[in-house]
């Protein structure tokens, strides 16, 4: 089998080997994908020590002949020396050409939540009447809580999302949010988003104004979010219009970086993203301290980021479960 796939947990549990492309080149590791991280990464700290130690010792050499060459009674040893300096092989040693974008989302420590986030109290919707997709749900989500929406498609996930933030009325029931909760969301269909002539730095210049910053410091942090996102030079020139998925899924993040929040709402952020985003996403939101409230089938993403399992079955029944997500699957015996 040959696989091209960014779930890095997929490739732990089926790939024997790691084909790695780079600079037209391709190496192949044995190994899953962790084995592929930890040897590659030992391999580049290998080479670059190994490369110190020997532009060190060609510096050395290239001393003593500068400072003897002249000396008679030296001088063999300082041709010895010059002819030592050709032999040392410096391997040419270029950093990976992926490159991983910055993200990182904090947000005013007076607006920091306290005990819950977030109170639904027999929440009802179904978009038709014979229907219902949500039925009597009451749960109460804690400041600080992880939550993972998962199931199968088209039970309601992100119909739920939608409802906790008021892009959906619920037939009957009440939701309400603690007072300083303040959320940004991530949609999984974010094509209006982009539907505009604006460039990249016209377009997130509102989200830098919403944060209150002006002049040339808004200029300042404009620039800085861009490049942390990997936009630089002619990039930022570009129309929103045209940008891929993976470009669109950066753009939007950096919208939630400068808006600073402290509730996040995210509908498979990780769609389309190439592995270097995914991993940089997963680390901002490992660092995350606000409450956050996200949809994926990525398991690898759920495992690393949930402390509470939100389950919604075919037939309606909703779990909830306190724990990460390799918990959850032990207590459902699905190991």
């Amino acid at each position: 089998m040959i696989i091209i796939s960014h779930d890095r947990h997929f490739l732990n549990q089926v790939c024997t080997h790691m084909a790695d492309l780079d600079y037209g080149r391709i190496q192949v590791w044995p190994g899953t994908w962790d084995d592929y991280m930890e040897a590659s990464t030992q391999a580049r700290e290998r080479q670059q020590a190994a490369n110190a130690k020997a532009k060190e010792r060609v510096a050395e050499l290239q001393d003593f002949v500068r400072r003897f060459s002249a000396n008679k009674s030296k001088a063999r040893q300082a041709t010895s020396r010059a002819k030592q300096i050709d032999k040392i092989k410096i391997d040419e040693f270029k950093p990976s050409s992926r490159q991983y974008p910055w993200i990182r989302f904090d947000y005013d420590e007076k607006e920091k939540l306290h005990r819950q986030a977030v109170e639904i109290d027999n929440l009802t919707f179904g978009y038709e009447a014979d229907r219902t997709i949500i039925k009597k749900l009451t749960i109460t989500f804690d400041a600080g809580d992880r939550v993972a929406i998962i199931g199968e498609n088209g039970v309601g996930k992100t119909t739920l999302l939608k409802l906790m933030i008021g892009a959906l009325t619920p037939q009957s029931g009440a939701l309400k949010w603690a007072e300083k909760a303040r959320y940004g969301y991530f949609s999984q269909d974010h094509a209006t988003d982009f539907d505009s002539d604006l460039n990249l730095t016209d377009w997130i210049s509102s989200y830098v104004r919403e944060g209150g910053y002006e002049g040339d410091d808004a200029i300042t942090l404009i620039r800085g979010t861009l490049g942390r996102l990997l936009f630089q030079g002619d990039d930022v020139k570009k129309s929103v219009r045209v940008i891929s998925g993976g470009e669109q899924g950066r753009m939007l993040f950096g919208k939630l970086m400068l808006q600073r929040k402290n509730v996040l709402v995210m509908d498979e952020p990780t769609n389309h993203l190439d592995m270097e985003s995914i991993e940089a996403l997963n680390a901002g939101l490992e660092k995350f301290e606000g409450t956050l409230f996200f949809v994926s089938h990525d398991r690898e993403f759920v495992d690393s980021l949930a402390t509470r399992i939100v389950e919604i079955k075919a037939d309606g029944q909703i779990i909830d479960y306190r724990g990460t997500y390799e918990e959850y699957l032990s207590s459902q015996g699905l190991n």
